[in-house]
């Protein structure tokens, strides 16, 4: 009972960060705007980290590395916490096993803040329409909903599916492609 309570602890504070940090990179990808809740919330749970590290890994291509590097160490050592806590024997294999999956774990959550942002615009957009969040979440989803817009216009001029088929197609990556690689990356690691 104490390691489940342990294991929910380190989910909780690590995941807030490395979500943080994860959506602050995706809000400066897509030019998302931070002046509203989530920007500065996202903003407050990360400057200690970005800040600093942006001396060293400067923003370069429309990307700000510095906060996709502190979302994937955060997700290295998450996991690295949830190893110790498991039992798991540290070594170098653990250790590059654990460096990889990072990289999948990121993924997958992006692939959840997309399918979060989604289902929140598109609840949002029959209760508030031009609140404080339909900039940012405009930003996060339009370009993953904008091809399937053109494809798939609104049925009876008001009944818009294309989020319904981006949160099907994220959850279908997610038991896919994402699966497979971690199955790839399990038996390379055996």
């Amino acid at each position: 009972m104490l390691n489940q309570a342990l294991r929910f602890l380190i989910d909780t504070a690590f995941g807030f960060v490395v979500y943080a940090a994860l959506l602050r990179f995706i809000m400066q990808w897509l030019r998302a705007p931070f002046k509203n809740p989530i920007g500065q919330a996202v903003t407050a749970l990360t400057d200690w980290a970005v800040k600093p590290l942006r001396k060293l890994l400067p923003g370069f291509g429309g990307y700000d590395w510095a906060s996709l590097f502190v979302a994937w160490l955060g997700q290295v050592l998450w996991l690295a916490a949830l190893a110790a806590v498991g039992g798991g024997e540290f070594s170098a294999t653990l250790a590059g096993y654990l460096l990889a999956l990072a990289l999948i774990e990121l993924l997958k959550a992006s692939l959840w803040i997309l399918i979060g942002a989604v289902f929140i615009q598109a609840i949002l957009s029959w209760i508030a329409p031009d609140g404080p969040l339909a900039g940012v979440l405009n930003a996060l989803t339009f370009r993953v909903l904008a091809p399937i817009r053109r494809v798939m216009p609104p049925l009876g001029g008001s009944l818009d599916l294309s989020p319904l088929i981006v949160i099907v197609l994220a959850q279908l990556a997610l038991i896919l492609p994402v699966a497979w690689l971690e199955q790839s990356l399990a038996r390379l690691f055996q």
